[in-house]
């Protein structure tokens, strides 16, 4: 639900309900990852995707009836068989979309949900998708701080499926949950499927170079909030980046010192010049940031490390470092070096290798690892 949290808060400014498919679970070569929506009004438009394009049509029914009659359905989708009229997934991968009408006037916790989500706040939706008849569909608004809005019907599961929000909330990770019988008093298991609603996630680019302009674009590209830092006023200007979310003009070090990162945080250090390159990388090392990488030769990157080594930094934070940075795409241009930085940054984030796919054996969709810090309103001081 998350997923078109802009349209859906549109919907529910103006109290239209609608029915929302979402992806509780994948398996295989699936399209989409849990969490991925697609909602339909009342007066037939839809917004959003489970499939990629694959059961749109079949989704798009069961939530018209959804709609109608109130009452939630789990579906499960296959691989589709050699009828060509067959509803399936012709990726060979499986999805279970749970469908349920809300009401945005009588269920608030929703229709807050998406306000925090479109502002930008950290917000978790956990929701029923498995267990007893009468608790599907109901749901909590959770927040880092504790707090949440909305009922799951007993006060114990609302405490426990608040916890496992929260935990989901701080990793920013979407998921489900599941609650075995003794954690309330329904007596029969929960499953749980926990929506994360976290702040973009954040690129920092040390450097106001050429190369930075084209990493800019590549990275909102991604979904990033691009911030350019340099400590060159001459360089750093808004003119220079129109692209950029944020150009500022301090030493690079400074900045990484008071702005708030997490382990989503992608550092790249584009500078060449040791007076910036060093004393910053020694700090974004020992961050939990998700991705550090520097630009530079074989040759420069040795000297590096060598100056880093003197910082006293450990084998293991320095082997955290991407450098010469990007995958060896056989770049020249700084298009096409962003677009092998921003490849690498994805390789890193999803577990990927970087090898072509073709006469690849291995799976072409990871589970996606768990971050290296808390996502959601994180502000990480420098060592």
């Amino acid at each position: 639900m998350l997923d078109i949290a802009g349209e859906l808060h549109r919907w529910a400014g103006q109290d239209r309900p609608f029915a929302v498919a979402t992806v509780v679970a994948v398996g295989g070569s699936a399209p989409r990852q849990p969490g991925a929506a697609l909602a339909v009004d009342a007066g037939g438009t839809a917004v959003g995707s489970v499939s990629g394009g694959c059961v749109e049509g079949a989704v798009y029914e069961v939530c018209r009836e959804v709609l109608e009659s109130g009452e939630p359905v789990l579906q499960h989708f296959g691989h589709a068989d050699d009828d060509a009229f067959a509803v399936g997934l012709t990726c060979g991968g499986t999805i279970d979309v749970f469908v349920q009408r809300i009401d945005p006037r009588a269920e608030p916790h929703y229709a807050a949900a998406l306000a925090g989500a479109v502002a930008g706040d950290a917000v978790a939706v956990a929701r029923v998708v498995r267990g007893p008849a009468a608790l599907l569909g109901r749901g909590l608004l959770v927040r880092p701080g504790g707090a949440y809005e909305g009922t799951l019907g007993d006060p114990r599961l609302d405490r426990t499926a608040a916890a496992e929000a929260r935990a989901l909330l701080a990793a920013g990770r979407t998921a489900t949950a599941h609650i075995g019988a003794d954690g309330s008093r329904c007596g029969e298991p929960v499953t749980l499927l926990v929506e994360a609603g976290v702040p973009p996630p954040r690129m920092l680019v040390f450097g106001a170079v050429d190369f930075a302009a084209a990493l800019v674009r590549a990275g909102r590209f991604l979904g990033y909030t691009v911030t350019v830092c340099d400590a060159r006023a001459v360089f750093a200007t808004a003119r220079r980046f129109p692209d950029a979310d944020e150009v500022v003009v301090d030493w690079p070090h400074r900045y990484l010192e008071r702005t708030p990162v997490d382990g989503r945080t992608a550092v790249c250090v584009l500078t060449h010049d040791d007076r910036f390159d060093v004393p910053l990388l020694e700090r974004a090392l020992r961050m939990p940031v998700g991705y550090v990488g520097a630009m530079g030769s074989r040759r420069t990157h040795e000297q590096r490390l060598e100056r880093l080594r003197a910082t006293g930094l450990a084998e293991g934070e320095l082997a955290r470092l991407h450098s010469p940075i990007g995958l060896d795409l056989g770049a020249r241009t700084p298009e096409e070096t962003a677009l092998s930085i921003a490849a690498e940054i994805v390789a890193h984030r999803r577990g990927g290798s970087g090898v072509p796919l073709t006469g690849g054996h291995t799976p072409i969709h990871r589970d996606e690892p768990a971050p290296a810090a808390p996502a959601a309103g994180v502000t990480t001081p420098a060592a």
